[in-house]
């Protein structure tokens, strides 16, 4: 029996988009595609933490599940690293799954090489498409800061996997499906605690889940910058993302960051103002289905990228466009 492992994260009493991406990519493995390995009794297990997971089973399930471990425990609603490794490693022990998948998010990250390391298994982050050759699994992801694609493949299992956003296809939902729940006892506390949590300010739209996203760059030209995008994206109905350099200089939040070291996104648009489009800040948004680009300097890259292209002063374009969305233009 083959199975494989999802790991799913639950946002606001809901599975996340990644979530159903994981699923998705699961059961397109499961399906033998590519001479992979399939049987009758091949199934996807999810594992699912915290007191909302009630509610989120059905969904699940419809999205191709065949197994739910449901660790519900009021303190595990929020991601404690110590305490879902304690967990899976259990749930993993117990299945023996081939191959476990995480998305490539802060928590998934933090996991998969503690899962790798306690079942013995290999780890790679970050992929980008993951298929099967003739019954072996081959990962694909970024290298070189981008500019290249690097495929992988491990002996050893089981192999854990991180996917990025935008990589795989939510399956359709089919509520005539039936699966199994498994309720797993809560780990022991950990050796840490959470003393506090706080939501980065200007954070209302997750950049991952936004159909519109709004980026800026070095060319922004400051805090003051981003204030004036981030009025435009709220007119918009935008989610607000940043290049890495505009991160390091604190113009915004860490969380805005989008590329190879922050955050992968596909939404159907994607207006960069000031970004020069390096190769690491593609790998985070090249997935979007359009790319507006508008910069002061014509040679910029990211113009060979984008569907539409402007060049012009950043400051200018976003205040004419604040006006014209606040008039009903």
């Amino acid at each position: 029996m083959t199975q494989l492992m999802v790991v799913a994260e639950i946002r606001e009493g809901k599975p996340t988009s990644l979530t159903f991406e994981l699923l998705g990519m699961a059961r397109h493995l499961l399906a033998g595609d590519g001479g992979g390995f399939v049987t009758e009794t091949d199934s996807v297990a999810v594992v699912a933490f915290g007191p909302d997971v009630a509610g989120c089973i059905a969904d699940l399930i419809a999205c191709g599940a065949d197994q739910v471990f449901t660790v519900d425990d009021p303190q595990l609603g929020h991601f404690d690293s110590d305490r879902w490794a304690g967990a899976l490693t259990g749930v993993a022990s117990a299945i023996k799954p081939e191959l476990i998948l995480l998305g490539h998010t802060s928590s998934g990250c933090d996991l998969a090489p503690r899962l790798a390391f306690r079942l013995d298994g290999a780890v790679v982050t970050g992929c980008s498409a993951i298929a099967l050759d003739a019954g072996a699994v081959l990962f694909t992801r970024a290298c070189y800061g981008g500019n290249l694609l690097e495929t992988l493949h491990f002996e050893a299992k089981p192999a854990v996997a991180t996917l990025r956003s935008g990589c795989g296809l939510v399956p359709i939902r089919d509520l005539s499906r039936r699966g199994r729940v498994v309720p797993w006892a809560p780990p022991a506390p950990g050796r840490t605690k959470v003393m506090a949590r706080q939501r980065d300010a200007g954070e209302t739209l997750r950049l991952e889940d936004a159909r519109v996203v709004v980026a800026g760059g070095r060319g922004i030209n400051g805090v003051q910058g981003f204030t004036e995008l981030h009025a435009l994206a709220t007119l918009m109905g935008a989610a607000v993302g940043a290049s890495r350099v505009a991160c390091d200089l604190d113009w915004c939040p860490k969380s805005w960051q989008i590329g190879l070291t922050g955050k992968s996104i596909a939404p159907e648009l994607y207006v960069a103002f000031g970004i020069s489009g390096a190769s690491h800040h593609l790998a985070g948004c090249s997935r979007a289905k359009t790319i507006v680009a508008i910069n002061q300097d014509s040679e910029a890259p990211i113009f060979r990228h984008a569907r539409y292209g402007l060049v012009g002063d950043c400051a200018e374009l976003i205040d004419a466009l604040t006006q014209a969305l606040s008039a009903g233009g």
